[in-house]
């Protein structure tokens, strides 16, 4: 579709508005659509806009994903060998296609890539069926959506042009860049990056093209360093709130608990971090009745205004450390937190645990509460601290001296919580964030802690650690109900980790003379494995493992059928109140997420505008919150047009979409603490330090240096007093003369040769003399055959398509 008079060897520049993803969105499940109303639903108003949508029809019709029916329109086409998925690749030159039906990963050659970058959005064609121990194999048919806009990378000069190398090894390309932009090539000493922001992506033959849009330096501070990482996962640029008021809770159906003395548990130190949930408890039927005050964001919030779309299109808070990039605006934080001593509207849950963690019942409702007091960390540390018949009260306690009952009970509930979910089959692993004051509030336990499919043990001084079996118990109270009322909603899905990696990681334990009892075809479950592994003093070497092994946690969509074509009939909805294994449908923490604020929203219109009887006749009402009221309602909830309003609040794009800047978040996260711990390692280069072997590869073996827990590479080429041999069973490496063994969880002495804290690679050497592990009459290494132990390991380090990992978890 270029005009005819374009120079040869020359591509037009063609700006589209829209995404190929937002095109095949408009495209009905059967049907065609006229391309002008295209343009109109797609709002394209200039001719050249129209233009792009003509070239962008061309090409998906030769590609085969649409098809034009003569004098009809065009139409979807109805091919099912592609498959829609995300393509994750790894700095070895790994690409796998992660697909949305949670189907096998599909291996895509670099070849096959057809300029696709890690990240994006992609329609993929299988190629090669998979078999017991290969993923299958494709090749991109077409890219969906982008996800890089700008990257982070180095400018230099290549023959006439000046082009810019990516930092992220995972972007298999080069951006040509204009000649103005030569002032920004490396002097040699690479004390700055610089920001690309991408003009062009490359197609066919062409280069990406783009343009240095500022240099960042590489030592300006913790300022800097946030802003560097905030540039890498693409999260840079935020644009402010808009203007617009905030709705005001309807004080109808709400129930007064202004006087029940609800505790506010708070461990970030933040000014403006985000507000939380407020807790209270009682001992109740030798358990306890606990209740959970979440602020009330949807009730606040008109579904599809202006603030509501930047909230969505922000999607995740972003926790920098001891700096916050909020969901909400300020003034709507303001609005819905809460404060001691202040009456504010929340959702509030009044939950029934027995004193073995198990859920027993459940009651939702609006409310209004009154917070008595704030726990910091400092006062539960002195709580845990204190002796069990101590008369003096400690000065961290005055202040709450009053609650200090209720708040054992508190902690009593959250560990009793915590250990019905370990009966049940949960996995816990001992793998808290390593204590450095440049981490902020990033230190801190996660309130909502299902980012991940394990948990951390319970610190009972770490309020927010307190706090999170307590939102897991509430989240998965709202799924069951939800699904007990036929309401859709936002889960939480748990893969199951691959078999043949747990099978890799019982064999480290064994390895390490672990017991282990396995069955017949030789397997063990994560929790089992975790069990085992709490029990030994190689624990946390061996839970990293398994860490590795557990796939993360990913938003998915729970919609039942039609509530009316279900009720029609009369028949009482289905309760199960044996929960402890419910998926989460997380609603608590809306001032973090926004697929908590979707669920909040389905429980707010449950509550405000649910029936809550079959007709006005009809006097006695049922409580549409009580975990018994699905046995006696055999009517619609809502009207129809009620009932699709609420589905609608639930569709695939949008959960793919949370899925995808959830992940960033998690990213930029997890980059933060990694770089908050290179930072910690650079004044230690040169210099010698204790730590323990925490991973073997045939290319060397990884070593965590405490306090800070960093993790560096001794590779094996700087073993340089035997040939090492890495044998994969036993997860070590062997010397053939000497024998010497490095295995995981050995103690070894490291010298820090090295720190990148941007791509958070610390290399090491084992410090010690070649003298010390060899005996008399041994032979010395050859270089030549030091050579081949270096190309050898540099083969196993790149390895072939014979040898390719199953899954990511080993890339």
């Amino acid at each position: 579709m270029a005009p005819p008079d374009m120079k040869p060897g020359s591509l037009p520049f063609i700006s589209m508005k829209f995404t190929v993803a937002d095109l095949l969105e408009q495209f009905p499940p059967t049907g065609s659509l006229e391309t002008k109303k295209l343009e109109k639903i797609l709002k394209l108003t200039t001719k050249a806009e129209r233009h792009a949508l003509e070239v962008a029809l061309q090409a998906l019709i030769r590609l085969g994903i649409v098809e034009n029916e003569e004098g009809a329109g065009i139409k979807r086409s109805d091919d099912q060998s592609l498959i829609e998925a995300r393509l994750r690749c790894s700095s070895k030159g790994f690409c796998f296609a992660l697909r949305d039906d949670g189907e096998d990963d599909i291996y895509i050659r670099d070849h096959q890539l057809n300029h696709a970058w890690n990240g994006d959005r992609v329609l993929v064609r299988i190629t090669r069926e998979g078999g017991r121990r290969r993923s299958p194999e494709g090749g991109v048919q077409c890219i969906l959506e982008r996800t890089t806009t700008s990257l982070l990378a180095h400018v230099e000069q290549q023959d006439q042009n000046i082009v810019a190398l990516p930092l992220d090894d995972r972007i298999l390309a080069t951006i040509k860049l204009p000649d103005d932009d030569k002032a920004h090539l490396n002097d040699g000493e690479q004390t700055s990056v610089v920001e690309v922001k991408l003009d062009r992506y490359p197609i066919a033959q062409f280069p990406a093209e783009g343009h240095v849009a500022r240099s960042l330096p590489l030592n300006g501070g913790p300022s800097s360093d946030r802003d560097l990482l905030l540039t890498k996962a693409n999260l840079q640029d935020r644009a402010a709130p808009p203007r617009g008021t905030l709705k005001t809770p309807s004080s109808k159906r709400r129930k007064d608990f202004t006087s029940q003395p609800s505790l506010l548990l708070r461990s970030w130190q933040v000014s403006d971090a985000p507000p939380l949930p407020a807790v209270h408890v009682e001992p109740h039927a030798g358990g306890t009745r606990l209740w959970v005050h979440v602020p009330t964001v949807a009730e606040r919030l008109g579904i599809g205004n202006n603030l509501d779309i930047w909230i969505k299109d922000r999607a995740e808070a972003l926790c920098l450390g001891e700096v916050w990039h909020p969901l909400l605006s300020q003034a709507f934080s303001k609005a819905c937190g809460f404060n001691v001593g202040e009456i504010n509207e929340a959702l509030s849950v009044a939950l029934d645990i027995t004193a073995d963690g198990e859920l027993t019942g459940w009651d939702f409702s609006l409310s209004t509460i009154k917070p008595v007091a704030e726990i910091s960390p400092k006062a539960l540390s002195a709580l845990n601290n204190r002796k069990p018949k101590a008369r003096t009260i400690p000065v961290a306690l005055k202040s709450i001296k009053d609650h200090l009952a209720q708040l054992e009970t508190l902690v009593f509930c959250a560990r009793s919580l915590q250990t019905g979910e370990l009966a049940s089959g949960s996995i816990e692993l001992n793998l808290p964030i390593p204590e450095l004051n440049s981490l902020g509030d990033l230190s801190w336990a996660e309130p909502d802690s299902y980012r991940h499919q394990w948990t951390l043990p319970l610190n009972q001084a770490d309020p927010h650690s307190v706090l999170s079996p307590i939102l897991r118990a509430a989240n998965r109270a709202w799924a069951q109900h939800a699904k007990s009322l036929q309401l859709p909603s936002i889960q939480i899905e748990t893969l199951e980790a691959d078999t043949s990696t747990l099978n890799d990681v019982a064999k480290c334990a064994i390895a390490l003379d672990l017991p282990l009892e396995l069955d017949a075809d030789g397997c063990s479950s994560a929790a089992e494995l975790a069990k085992a592994f709490s029990k030994v003093e190689s624990r946390r070497v061996l839970e990293q493992q398994l860490r590795y092994a557990l796939p993360d946690t990913t938003l998915k969509l729970d919609i039942p059928v039609s509530l009316n074509e279900n009720n029609d009939a009369g028949i009482p909805l289905e309760s199960d109140n044996s929960i402890q294994s419910t998926p989460q449908a997380p609603w608590c923490c809306p001032t973090l997420h926004y697929s908590d604020i979707i669920n909040q929203q389905i429980m707010a219109t449950l509550l405000n505008e649910g029936k809550d009887r079959p007709n006005v006749r009809q006097r006695e009402k049922v409580d549409l919150g009580s975990s018994d009221c699905p046995t006696t309602i055999s009517w619609p909830l809502f009207s129809g047009s009620q009932d699709k309003s609420l589905k609608a609040l639930c569709d695939e794009k949008q959960i793919n979409r949370l899925n995808t800047l959830r992940h960033q978040a998690q990213l930029l996260r997890q980059d933060l603490i990694n770089m908050a711990q290179a930072r910690e390692a650079e004044p230690l280069v040169g210099k010698e330090h204790p730590g323990v072997i925490s991973g073997v590869q045939s290319y060397g073996f990884f070593v965590e240096i405490p306090p800070s827990m960093v993790e560096g590479l001794v590779h094996v080429s700087s073993l340089n007093d035997d040939w090492y041999e890495y044998r994969s069973r036993q997860n070590r490496l062997v010397g053939r003369k000497n024998r010497r063994v490095f295995q995981l969880g050995d103690l070894v002495n490291v010298k820090v040769l090295k720190v990148d804290v941007l791509r958070n690679q610390i290399d090491l050497e084992v410090n010690r003399s070649v003298a010390e592990s060899q005996t008399d009459g041994e032979l010395e290494i050859t270089q030549e055959s030091k050579e081949a132990d270096i190309n050898k390991s540099k083969q196993d380090e790149n390895q072939t398509m014979e040898q390719l990992p199953v899954n990511l978890s080993e890339i």
